[in-house]
């Protein structure tokens, strides 16, 4: 099995080939290619190559599918006895998209 760690957003995701997910937003048009150069581990059977924090020619490309915000939470903060009440909704931007290659 193909797979590898790539780093985006702040967080790590392990990917494998053809697999859709959902990262922080990335500025890139819909339909289009992003590579992904900070690749922590990539394993190609029993083949396995780690970073010392990224390996050196390793990219994944992947195709934008589409830019949009994830469902609404609600974010409730409440001070008992003081009667403070806070109601936020926050909606977060996402793009998702689809793992062409692991090179």
């Amino acid at each position: 099995m193909n797979l590898a760690v790539i780093e985006t957003g702040g967080k790590q995701y392990v990917v494998t080939l053809g697999q859709k997910l959902k990262i922080e937003k990335l500025e890139a048009e819909v339909n289009g290619n992003i590579v992904f150069d900070k690749v922590l581990m990539t394993t190609d059977g029993d083949d396995v190559k780690v970073g010392a924090p990224y390996v050196s020619g390793a990219k994944v490309d992947a195709k934008v599918i589409t830019q949009n915000r994830h469902k609404k939470l609600i974010v409730f903060k409440y001070h008992s006895k003081t009667r403070q009440r806070k109601k936020k909704g926050h909606r977060q931007y996402f793009t998702e998209v689809e793992i062409t290659s692991i090179k």
